[in-house]
Formats: C-alpha cells, sequence, structure tokens
C-alpha cells in the first residue's frame, strides 16, 4: 500500500508551469509622503505670492490705483476778467515820473506840455542896418526899397532840430536825473548813443522840469525810433514844439 512519502515530491520534480501563480500587488503612496508633497507645494505657492508682493512694492508706492472722479461743472470756465491779473503798482513808475516825481528807472514823460520858446541872443543892430542899406543899393529896379527881416529869438543849439524829428525820452525833476537816464537807456539801446542829446529845461504848472530829447534826424525816423522803444518796453512821444 501507497503511503503519503511516496507522493512528496522533490524542488527540482516540480513543474512550474503548473504551480499557482502568486498576484503582485503595487504598494500605493503612504499619507505621509501625500500629507508631505501638499505642505511643498503651500509653501512654494506662499512664496511666489511673497515674492510677487515684493516685487510690486519694490517698484514704488506712486498710488493706490484708486480713480480719481473728474470735478463736476463744466471742464473750462470763462475767468471774471479777461484782461488778465492786475498787478499793484503796474505802471506807476512812469505815471510818477509824468508828473514831476524822481524815478530811479528814468521812464518817459507821455503827458509833457510844449516846451516854452528858449530866449535867443539879438544880432547887433549896426550890422543889421548895413546889412539892409546894401539889399536896397544892389536892386535898384525892384520898385521898392528890399528890408532886412527883423532878428528874431534865435534856437538854442540844444533843440537841435525841429518838433517832428524830436524825440522825448522822460522828464525828470533835475539835470543829473536827465543825464544819468540818458547814460542807462544809451547803454541798453545802442543806436540812441550817436543821436544828438538835448537836455531842455521847462516850466510844467509852476514846477522846473528837465526834458530829456534826442534827434532823429527827420519825422520819419522819429517815428520809427519812437515805435522801437515802444516794442522794447519804453515810453516815449514825439513832441510838437
Amino acid at each position: 500500500m501507497a503511503t503519503s512519502d511516496d507522493f512528496d515530491m522533490r524542488d527540482e520534480d516540480r513543474l512550474p508551469w503548473l504551480e499557482t501563480v502568486d498576484e503582485d500587488y503595487e504598494a500605493g503612496p503612504s499619507p505621509l509622503r501625500i500629507i508631505a508633497l501638499i505642505a511643498l507645494a503651500l509653501v512654494v505657492i506662499a512664496a511666489a505670492l511673497f515674492g510677487y508682493q515684493y516685487y510690486q512694492k519694490s517698484r514704488g508706492e506712486a498710488g493706490n490705483g484708486a480713480l480719481i472722479s473728474a470735478q463736476e461743472g463744466d471742464y473750462k470756465v470763462k475767468p471774471d476778467d479777461p484782461g488778465g491779473l492786475k498787478v499793484e503798482g503796474e505802471g506807476a513808475s512812469a505815471i510818477a515820473t509824468s508828473d514831476g516825481a524822481a524815478s530811479g528807472d528814468a521812464k518817459i514823460n507821455v503827458e509833457a506840455v510844449p516846451e516854452a520858446p528858449v530866449a535867443g541872443t539879438k544880432a547887433k543892430a549896426g550890422a543889421a542896418t548895413a546889412g539892409a542899406a546894401k539889399a536896397v543899393t544892389a536892386i535898384p529896379a525892384s520898385g521898392g526899397a528890399l528890408k532886412a527881416a527883423p532878428t528874431g529869438p534865435a534856437r538854442s543849439a540844444s533843440s537841435g532840430a525841429s518838433g517832428g524829428a524830436l524825440v522825448q525820452l522822460g522828464s525828470f525833476p533835475d539835470e543829473a536825473s536827465a543825464n544819468a537816464a540818458w547814460t542807462k537807456t544809451s547803454k541798453r539801446f545802442t543806436y540812441l548813443a550817436p543821436l544828438g542829446k538835448s537836455v531842455q529845461k521847462a516850466d510844467v504848472n509852476g514846477r522846473t522840469m528837465y526834458r530829456l530829447r534826442v534827434n532823429a534826424g527827420s519825422a520819419g525816423q522819429a517815428s520809427s525810433l519812437c515805435g522801437k522803444l515802444k516794442v522794447a518796453g519804453e515810453a516815449c512821444f514825439i513832441p510838437n514844439d
């Protein structure tokens, strides 16, 4: 009778393709590993947010990004005084100078009255009589005796030219102020230096004034000269006397 020992098989006698195959189960990730990965991802996200905020602050805090609301009403409003801002004391110096007050900037007196005639010297009576006699003798056929014109007051040399060729630059309380104004003005406007300068004494409303004038040569040149001075900000006018 056969026993169990008779059926024991050695390892080398086994047939592997007849053996039962054990299933291989892959081990899944552990919970600790999953928690570690989640924590690492949160750290990376937090670092990125912190870096972005730091970069924004480093660019400067120019504003908070809030919108600026427009003001109510019209965008452009017509000013109450279209003529512009009135500066206190504007033009006061020129007005004071024309009134006879002393002024350091020597503004021009545009309201000056015509100058009184300057008394000149009369020619000798003997010379005038001799000239008249010669005229009568030289032209006997004229039908009458020629008489020399009476000698009137001679115009002073300081007047320089007729009234239309003169340009008045200012009126001053004394001659020294007029000369100082001429020095200052002729240095600023070099084209005035070659012109004939004259300081004429005049009686204005009971006060003695000294008028600073230049001889432009002709009425047209006087008008052109005064126009150039006005463009440069100076005041001037052409006297009628």
